[in-house]
């Protein structure tokens, strides 16, 4: 009998923008630190909250700071933004979802929805920000015995201007296509291995995407695999018992504008090093090791969701890789997709072995761009630590608008050199390039990718570090982060405007 996992997608709260609260909702106060004496309330309510009350309970207004409100008080929650910064917006929201979960824990009969009056001089990216927090703060997978605790179930941003409200409610609408793609990322990399195999993930990543029209999918087995010389996929996928995969979905909007874009995941479902084993320590996290490959399926569906004008590949190549009598071995030499060969130094190396099968199959489907996206490299994590991403680029225009991208939506990326005095030693001597050339490991990893792109513009965006986390911050909770996968909706609706001034 297969394990049982949640219903996926995880449903997170509704988030709407109405001219007054419901019944029964709880009312929320905000408050921001001020530069006067003590902490400045903001918006409709707080009429109840007492200078001796906020000495008493220490108030600041720092930003998650959230506390309950006086007893017997109209007010629910007090919540800091702190100093109003975009980013603080978010971390409120996210720590009222858990402080209200909190609250549902212990007291199952509380309100499960809440409403904030919103200041007349929040903007629609501010509420939106607030809105990503409340959606996202709570997020939570487990697979248990027990009943589900009671948890926020809808947030109201309460505007009472029209105008303003329409506004508001069309941000919060739009960000929440890209909350959504954040959590089935989180859905699809916390799935434990046992259940998640290649032919699981291509084909739970299908099924979401035959519900929304114009998305088309192929999910290629190893038969197709093999048939068609995807030699990277199938020497990674040969050492287990379940097959390897390739998924390809395709959106291609009749009002297409701009270049068409290709984005390559790493679908690695579980990573044991191969013969060339990790240690056990940390081996479960491997679980994970797809990541890359679900920042790209759910940021292909909101892409489609959202109707963005431009015609985007993506393509996830999905393989175990196992330790048994068929597994690839060091010293194997790999024919990959297109012909190019590999000498293989070491199995662990192994998602550069399937990329490079996928971004020279995305050249032959007629991509203008290139954009992969992995759990690449150990060494990326000791570089930049585990809340930024590795930006490598060969084309400065894509590496801005990438980096654009993330920071719109609160996702961190630093550009990374490819530097060319390492280049020569990607080269093999008995095969057309070497697997794991020597020198520093994230970049010899992204000049080796670089051999399978050709002449066109690329980006390799290696997330070891932020893909997981083991603690919460901001709108991130322990697991898989869902880390690329709004950046990738919005580097690709940079294109729909047209080309840069």
């Amino acid at each position: 009998m297969s394990t049982p996992v949640p219903t996926l997608p995880t449903t997170l709260p509704d988030v709407d923008v109405p001219a007054r609260a419901r019944a029964g909702a709880a009312s929320i106060v905000l408050t921001r630190t001020s530069d006067g004496a003590g902490p400045a309330l903001i918006g409709p309510g707080g009429d109840d909250l007492t200078p001796d009350w906020v000495d008493a309970v220490g108030l600041t207004g720092k930003a998650g700071e959230v506390l309950p409100g006086p007893l017997g008080s109209a007010t629910a929650w007090v919540v800091g933004i702190g100093a109003g910064k975009p980013e603080h917006w978010r971390t409120a929201g996210a720590a009222l979802a858990r402080a209200i979960d909190a609250g549902l824990a212990a007291d199952p009969e509380a309100s499960a929805t809440a409403a904030v009056h919103l200041p007349d001089d929040t903007t629609a990216d501010e509420a939106a920000l607030l809105a990503r927090g409340l959606r996202l703060g709570g997020y939570r997978y487990r697979v248990t015995e027990e009943e589900p605790e009671p948890r926020l179930r809808s947030a109201a941003l309460v505007v009472s201007d029209k105008d303003r409200r329409d506004r508001i409610a069309a941000a919060v609408r739009r960000s929440s296509t890209l909350d959504l793609a954040t959590a089935f990322a989180r859905d699809l990399a916390n799935t434990p291995s046992n259940v998640k195999d290649p032919a699981w993930l291509a084909r739970t990543a299908a099924k979401a995407a035959g519900r929304i029209a114009g998305l088309d999918t192929h999910v290629r087995d190893e038969r197709w695999l093999a048939d068609h010389g995807f030699g990277g996929l199938l020497a990674v996928g040969g050492g287990s018992s379940r097959p390897p995969r390739l998924l390809h979905l395709s959106w291609s909007p009749p009002d297409a504008e701009g270049p068409h874009i290709a984005l390559v995941g790493k679908g690695i479902t579980f990573d044991t090093g191969g013969i060339s084993i990790k240690p056990n320590e940390g081996m479960h996290l491997m679980r994970t090791d797809m990541a890359g490959g679900a920042a790209v399926i759910a940021a292909t569906l909101a892409i489609a969701r959202l109707a963005l004008p431009v015609r985007v590949t993506a393509l996830v190549p999905c393989a175990e890789n196992h330790v048994s009598g068929s597994a690839y071995r060091p010293g194997d030499i790999v024919r990959h997709y297109g012909g190019r060969t590999t000498e293989v130094l070491n199995t662990d190396a192994e998602g550069r072995m399937v990329l490079a099968d996928g971004l020279v199959y995305a050249r032959d489907l007629g991509a203008d761009i290139l954009v992969d996206a992995a759990t690449l490299t150990g060494a990326m994590k000791v570089s930049l630590g585990v809340r930024i991403g590795g930006l490598f680029a060969n084309d400065d225009e894509v590496a801005s608008r990438l980096a654009d991208a993330g920071a719109s939506v609160g996702e961190s990326w630093w550009r990374m050199p490819l530097l060319d005095q390492y280049a020569a030693e990607v080269a093999s001597d008995i095969a057309d390039v070497r697997q794991c050339p020597p020198g520093p490991g994230a970049i010899t990893a992204a000049l080796f990718l670089r051999e399978f792109v050709g002449d066109l513009p690329w980006a390799h965006l290696d997330i070891a570090g932020p893909a997981r986390a083991d603690r919460t911050y901001d709108d991130v909770v322990p697991g898989a982060s869902g880390f690329a996968a709004r950046t990738l909706v919005e580097y690709v609706a940079s294109y729909v405007a047209g080309p840069r001034s």
